[in-house]
This record gives structure tokens, sequence and C-alpha cells, in this order.
């Protein structure tokens, strides 16, 4: 199973969308179509890179859009960048989301306290490739952090690329700290203050920010493919999302590879100027 992308617009402008395709040639979202799983008897599951690593774009799955493009992140008007809070430059991980999932905002979470944050579960690959935006990769679950996101509940789950050369060395959360020592504090800190250079206060975390272990994090990617299930079948409310995909037969929102295409081919753009606030440091004192 293979999946290419086909980029619309021009990067870091407000209209630039990443659209995704399959082995056939035809458009498809890649919340909804692309597999949670890729190997459902070992536990390895499909994720969406959407930010590569050392990059500062805030990209995301635009899950209130037809076909869910990758697009950039605004807020009051203006293209999102994540701040190089130092020592970090961007992103320390390949980020992005394992797709058929969902946070649902209607359940509270029995160990958080807190609902979902209505978007699909987000991964740190911790691999050595840095990825390509939009490549789909096969990963591990290695453990998570639950962040707590203005009141929400925003799972960071810590995978490895299966493509990775040690990627047989890591099994547990506890591979990582033996392995790649500093990388879970760092991820931690990361998480913690990357919203203070935007004015806003450290963010908080579950469980004392202690990282979960390999079984709790597989649970919780679980449940939220359940969420999801009852998503994509209209058994739960789905708000303001959009739920157009072309392979989930009986999901009510499935549509035909020509409706899929057109509105690719509605998507207009502007060769508006391109928005590079990536390379100053923001220092501040813990």
């Amino acid at each position: 199973m293979s999946f290419t992308i086909e980029e619309r617009g021009r990067p870091n402008t407000q209209e630039y969308r990443v659209f995704f395709k399959n082995s056939e040639g035809n458009y498809i979202s890649p919340f909804h179509d692309i597999p949670v799983y890729a190997n459902e008897a070992e536990n390895v599951f499909h994720a969406v890179v959407e930010v590569p690593r050392w990059t500062n774009a805030k990209m995301e799955i635009a899950t209130k859009d037809p076909l869910n493009p990758l697009k950039q992140d605004v807020k009051k008007g203006n293209l999102r960048f994540v701040a190089n809070v130092f020592p970090h430059k961007g992103y320390i991980w390949n980020y992005g989301a394992i797709p058929q999932t969902w946070e649902d905002p209607n359940h509270k979470d029995s160990d958080t306290g807190c609902c979902g944050d209505n978007d699909p579960i987000d991964i740190c690959d911790i691999g050595n490739k840095v990825c390509s935006r939009g490549e789909v990769i096969k990963v591990k679950v290695l453990g998570t952090l639950a962040l707590i996101d203005e009141g929400e509940t925003d799972w960071k789950v810590i995978v490895i690329n299966t493509e990775d050369p040690q990627a047989g060395d890591f099994n547990d959360i506890d591979d990582v700290r033996r392995l790649k020592p500093g990388y879970l504090e760092a991820t931690f800190d990361w998480f913690k203050r990357y919203k203070v250079p935007d004015g806003k206060p450290e963010n908080q975390f579950a469980f004392n920010g202690e990282f979960k272990d390999r079984d709790f994090a597989i649970a919780t990617v679980k449940s939220t493919h359940e969420f999801w299930k009852a998503l994509i079948s209209q058994k739960t409310n789905a708000g303001e999302l959009n739920c157009m995909n072309s392979s989930v037969s009986d999901s009510p929102f499935c549509c035909s590879a020509g409706d899929a295409e057109a509105v690719v081919k509605s998507v207009s753009f502007l060769f508006s100027h391109a928005d590079l606030r990536v390379d100053k440091w923001f220092y501040y004192e813990k």
C-alpha cells in the first residue's frame, strides 16, 4: 500500500494545500482513508508526517475541509510558525498524526479528566530520518505523554519509524531513555514551553508529566480508533469536521473518485508572498 502527495499553491502561504492519492492515483483523505494499521497483528500503525523534523511551519490535517488536505494553521489571520525556543530548532521529531483516529471532544478521559481535542491523535517520530511533508510511514508505538492543551486532552504518542535501522532496539519507552538519553526530557520541555513566545502560559500535563509505556499508549491509540469509527459511521455528531472519504464503504460520507477529484479541482489559490519567520531564537529564563 503506497501513497503520494500533490501540492497546490505555494508553501508558507494561506492557500497552500497538500492533497493525498492512493496507489491507483485517486484522491483520498489522510484522515479517513489511510488505514490506521500497517500490521494489526504486530501493532504497527500508519502515521502521516505533517511537520518534518527541524522545520517550523505548523502544518496539520485540515479536519474541517473536504478530503482533509494538509494546510498551515492560521491564528488571528497570520500563518502559524512554532518558535525556536532555545536550544531547540523547530520541531525536534517528525511530527504528525495516526489516521483513522479521533480524540472525541465529548468524551472525558478517565485518566486526564479532560475531553479530547477534536483531532487525530498526534505522533512524535524519534527515528533518525528527516521525513518529507505528507510522507506516510509505518511506526512502532513506544509510549505517550498526556499534554493538557487549554483544558483538552492532547496525547503525544512517541513512535519510531519501522524502517529506521535501530527500530528493532526500541520496544518500550524505557528504551528511548536508554538509547537516546535526554530526548524524552527535551520532548517534555518542548511541549511545556512552545507556546510561551506567543504570550501564553506554560502547558500542563496529566500524570505529572510522566511518559506512559507502550501498552498504555497502544490502548490509547486503539480507543481513539474506536471513537473515529463512531465518527465516520455518523453514530456520533461530527460537528464541523468533514468526514468525506473514498474508501469506507459503509460510511454515509463515502464519495466517488470523481467527487474527490472535483474537490481538488475546485481549490483555487493566489500567488501570494511567502511568510518565512522561522530563524529567530527565543530565549526565556525558566
